[in-house]
């Protein structure tokens, strides 16, 4: 067990992009309030819960590396949860039509008996193309939108509206697997070889 990450997360899509590295880990989802902060930044708050997510789960496994994230979606610095219901759902894709807007995830890498660990925050620029009342109407009647921050997503229905893209594809999608990996490789955490990804006790 000690040579497998925790994911302290329950979001599909980082676990799917765990799982194309190759990497093995647990899910373990944090139990952290992730409500806003009045006044914090975007970057400031990505920054606080994704090292919130990783002390709360990373102590109850002090022997293992942990991995936490946040991400969020905004636009004219407002952020972008995930809808409730069918009608913010429209309102967010209406905000966003025709328009860039900005996605930004922090991630947070511990190791509590190595006294190791750092935390990032990496932002991509997406552009949706101008979206038309029945287009977003019908978007939002795939259910898709629901339990997406932003009202999306770039690596499914949702792929159809996004025009262009600056920075990194995986951050979209909830993870910046470059950068993680980088952060990894710098704390000692991985290494590379012929057969892969190996990871560190």
């Amino acid at each position: 067990m000690k040579t497998r990450f925790v994911l302290a997360s329950r979001s599909p899509r980082r676990s799917e992009l765990l799982e194309q590295l190759g990497f093995d880990f647990d899910v373990i989802p944090s139990q952290v309030d992730e409500n806003c902060v009045q006044k914090e930044t975007p970057q400031g708050q990505v920054i606080r819960l994704a090292e919130d997510k990783a002390q709360d789960v990373g102590r109850q496994f002090p022997n293992r590396w942990t991995i936490a994230a946040d991400t969020v979606v905004y636009v004219d610095d407002f952020i972008l949860g995930k809808p409730k219901n069918a009608e913010e759902a429209f309102e967010m894709l209406s905000r966003l039509s025709g328009r860039e807007h900005f996605v930004l995830t922090g991630f947070s890498v511990h190791h509590f008996e190595k006294e190791r660990g750092d935390h990032q925050a990496v932002q991509t620029a997406v552009k949706v193309k101008s979206l038309t009342p029945v287009e977003m109407k019908w978007y939002v009647s795939t259910g898709e939108p629901f339990d997406k921050a932003g009202g999306y997503a770039i690596q499914g229905i949702g792929s159809f509206m996004i025009e262009s893209i600056r920075g990194s594809y995986t951050n979209v999608v909830g993870l910046p697997l470059c950068e993680l990996i980088q952060m990894l490789t710098r704390l000692g955490a991985i290494t590379l070889s012929e057969t892969g990804f190996q990871i560190t006790g």
